[in-house]
């Protein structure tokens, strides 16, 4: 028996185990780094949509005009902008002069917006809106004031990414009485 050179069973066990520990460990680390970058990759998408998504709606509010003519897109003559939908919507004149609104789908979760007639999704079925409120100031503009809208946002993307927007409209060319 002097000539044997083969392992033992517990040689072989503490080996295994060592090995197992080792797999384990670095197994762990592997999925721990796919869901972090899974997380990352979500934040990314909600980041990037929710800043399209804010300039494109603060350059339209921005050139928005004042309804001058007999209501035709707004509920009265004189204003600027008109809240709707128990104001979870927004309703202007664009500078092409085509009645537009931005509102949130409670249906669908998404936001939309209406104009000339069509409407359509701003934000993809990855985002859920969690609440929209627009806080309108100056929409008469009975005093030198000029309008402005401040527009409350919080979305949800995947992987339970989530943000909160708070940002303040000031119209660009305000048609202030004289």
């Amino acid at each position: 028996m002097g000539n044997n050179k083969s392992f033992t069973l517990v040689e072989l066990l503490v080996t295994v185990a060592i090995f197992s520990l080792i797999v384990s460990t670095a197994s762990g680390v592997f999925v721990s780094a796919l869901q972090a970058q899974r997380k990352s990759l979500a934040m990314q998408e909600l980041l990037g949509q929710t800043s399209f998504l804010m300039e494109y709606m603060s350059r339209a509010i921005r050139m928005a005009k004042k309804e001058l003519s007999a209501p035709a897109c707004l509920s009265e003559n004189g204003l600027n902008y008109e809240k709707t939908r128990g104001g979870k919507g927004l309703k202007f004149i664009n500078y092409q002069g085509i009645c537009q609104e931005f509102f949130w789908d409670v249906t669908t979760g998404r936001l939309k917006e209406a104009k000339g007639g069509a409407e359509e999704f701003l934000t993809s079925g990855n985002l859920q809106i969690i609440n929209l409120n627009f806080k309108l100031r100056g929409e008469f503009q009975e005093d030198d004031d000029q309008p402005r809208i401040t527009l409350f946002l919080e979305i949800e993307g995947k992987e339970k990414s989530k943000i909160k927007i708070q940002t303040t409209i000031s119209q660009r060319n305000p048609d202030i009485p004289k």
